[in-house]
């Protein structure tokens, strides 16, 4: 049995991302209507409105499913409003082994970053996780995909604001 991973999220994104689901579930019947209108035109084989709106419902159900499960194991929080310390909700810059190049991104979910013009970094991710918790100037290790791995220097950590 996998064990359930947390989200974190700011009030505003949870209620941004309730409000998309409450639409979603609401459309149902319209989008069921759809599918009844394109099945009464005919030959299943052969009607493309049928198929488009099948898809369409695929689609739509497979996000509703993302989205109750995001928000069942979502853990509601404030941004965090202190600096210094890598925390969900923090826009880090780092400098990974030594180079000269920092890199600067947001420590959230995908969601909670959504509608910022900046990369989003998963607090589970092996970079996230290694940083979580690290104060400015700290070097932490995490693994690479290849079983390598790299060290990185928190430069920066800083409350994100949109």
């Amino acid at each position: 049995m996998s064990e359930t991973q947390v989200t974190w999220l700011t009030q505003d994104a949870f209620e941004r991302l309730k409000t998309e689901l409450d639409e979603l579930v609401a459309n149902r019947p319209v989008i069921a209507a759809k599918i009844n209108d394109a099945r009464e035109e005919g030959d299943l084989r052969e009607n493309g409105g049928y198929h488009a709106a099948r898809e369409e419902q695929a689609q739509i159900e497979g996000r509703i499913r993302q989205l109750q499960e995001l928000l069942r194991t979502a853990q509601v929080g404030d941004v965090p409003t202190e600096s210094g310390v890598a925390m969900p909700g923090s826009v880090l810059t780092v400098r990974y082994d030594d180079e000269d190049d920092t890199e600067k991104f947001l420590l959230a979910n995908r969601e909670e970053g959504a509608h910022g013009d900046i990369e989003v970094y998963s607090p589970e991710s092996p970079l996230g996780k290694a940083l979580l918790d690290a104060k400015e100037g700290e070097t932490r290790e995490y693994e690479l995909p290849n079983g390598g791995t790299m060290k990185v220097t928190l430069v920066k950590a800083e409350p994100f604001s949109m």
